[in-house]
């Protein structure tokens, strides 16, 4: 399960904005605004991108995309 506050939280500790995630990963913000509310999935990809865009480990990333 998505954990949308500590997504929210690690975007924030680099100054980005969830818009800026969306840019980033070439989608629409209503896009991620659905995978982060669990009405779509994440990609692998998107994953390794947003883990890579916001210096995540693979801890922080358990922790967001798998809890």
């Amino acid at each position: 399960m998505f954990n949308k506050n500590k997504f929210k939280a690690s975007v924030i500790e680099v100054g980005l904005t969830i818009c800026d995630i969306a840019k980033f990963l070439s989608i629409n913000p209503a896009t991620l605004y659905r995978k982060m509310n669990g009405t779509s999935d994440f990609t692998l990809n998107e994953i390794q991108m947003i883990k890579s865009k916001l210096s995540l480990d693979m801890e922080k990333v358990k922790e967001i995309f798998f809890a």
